[in-house]
């Protein structure tokens, strides 16, 4: 060991990181700039016997929400070479979402990279955005189904998310 080491000062919210913190993650001071915005309806096949939304069915929201989105990509973004598939997922179960409701599914870039893609998701009540139900991440990765190997992302899906 090199010594004690110094404790490290607190940051307010939106201060930029100093060079004591270089080994801290910077959180962004805003939110990215939203991609989509998805409508969705809870039915009541989606909820579990508490009477909420089953956990598996917000994976089926995020899906969703993502198809919607990627339907009103202009240009190819999809073909016999190169196909989204899911890669990761994390989602932060926020309050349980009871029937009857209606949802938004705010989707944002996180980040972009040479053959995926990190979308940030936000699940919250329509009538009351400020009410958060579920936030988190997924990765999209496009791959060849015949190789099984990672291709670049196709340029609709970068123009989309410029």
């Amino acid at each position: 060991m090199n010594g004690p080491r110094k404790p490290r000062a607190r940051r307010g919210p939106g201060t930029a990181p100093t060079p004591a913190d270089s080994m801290n993650i910077a959180i962004p001071a805003t939110s990215p700039q939203p991609l989509f915005t998805a409508a969705i309806a809870v039915r009541w096949r989606d909820l579990d016997a508490f009477n909420h939304v089953n956990n598996s069915v917000f994976l089926t929201y995020l899906e969703e929400a993502r198809l919607q989105w990627l339907a009103g990509v202009p240009g190819p973004w999809f073909d016999e070479h190169a196909m989204p598939v899911l890669a990761a997922s994390t989602l932060n179960y926020r309050a349980p979402i009871s029937w009857p409701a209606s949802l938004q599914v705010e989707l944002s870039l996180a980040r972009l990279g040479g053959s995926s893609l990190t979308i940030a998701h936000r699940v919250v009540d329509a009538a009351d955005p400020a009410r958060l139900y579920c936030d988190g991440e997924v990765v999209m990765v496009w791959m060849d189904p015949a190789t099984g190997r990672s291709v670049p992302l196709p340029q609709a899906i970068r123009d989309a998310c410029a």
